[in-house]
């Protein structure tokens, strides 16, 4: 088994896939990189092995999503100490900075490029965008029962979010929501458990990608505005989100 190569299935813009391939580099592993964007080799081998989504670390015939730092260091029996997780009052109070910032950067877009792919990856801006408030309003749909699956979370833009403007009203609304939840939510601590689409882990590990994975995507939003030779409205610094478990990139450049 400790002789298998390790592969890692991943695609471009994806936040855990940069993640999980950072991570492993910076422990020294070894690893082949399958780039399955476009790829159809490369995502048939995916199919194969039974995994429906990318990220996946793999070695012979076993796999774990890789969607947490936890479930890759115990797939791999990596003998780490992994970063201390922020509290869930802290997580909130990040998240709502990273919304309000991503409000802000997609209704600077220009409506002319919303429609068009950012760099190696096939997906328009426009669906970029929402997905950033899509992942928490995901979470808070999933709370009362469940499960929080990738369907769920993928879930694109209807057709009347079109616009900037419209968007950053969904996610101003998105926000609004998430701070309601807090406040409401008996149960500070994040003490229970949430069934997800890549297994079941307390609903802290969940909330916190639930902030992460958004602020990965709102640095994305930056170099997208950047590119276009914009200045980010109130540009969100690693300051602001330290000791999230975030890349050091924004995005891949392999």
């Amino acid at each position: 088994m400790t002789g298998e190569q390790i592969k890692v299935f991943w695609q471009p813009g994806c936040t855990s896939c940069l993640r999980t391939k950072e991570f492993l580099t910076r422990q020294g592993i070894d690893f082949e990189s399958i780039n399955v964007h476009g790829n159809a080799a490369g995502m048939e081998e995916l199919r194969k092995l039974g995994a429906r989504s990318v990220p996946v670390v793999a070695r012979g015939e076993r796999f774990v999503y890789a969607q947490t730092l936890t479930d890759i260091v115990k797939f791999l029996d990596l003998q780490i100490k992994l970063h201390e997780r922020l509290s869930p009052e802290e997580l909130v109070q990040k998240l709502d900075t990273v919304l309000g910032a991503a409000a802000r950067y997609v209704r600077q877009i220009p409506a002319e490029r919303l429609a068009f792919p950012f760099r190696n990856r096939n997906r328009p801006i426009r669906v970029l965008a929402h997905h950033v408030f899509r992942i928490p309003e995901a979470f808070l749909e999933a709370l009362p029962a469940g499960p929080l699956d990738y369907e769920r979370i993928m879930k694109e833009p209807g057709a009347e979010l079109r616009t900037g403007e419209d968007i950053a009203r969904y996610g101003d609304g998105v926000r609004a929501r998430f701070g309601q939840w807090w406040a409401q939510n008996p149960d500070k601590t994040c003490a229970t458990e949430m069934e997800t689409y890549f297994g079941r882990h307390p609903l802290h590990e969940v909330l916190e990608r639930t902030v992460w994975h958004p602020a990965q995507h709102t640095r994305q939003l930056m170099l997208i505005l950047d590119e276009l030779g914009i200045e980010p409205d109130g540009r969100v610094t690693m300051e602001e989100l330290a000791e999230l478990p975030l890349p050091v990139e924004a995005w891949d450049t392999e």
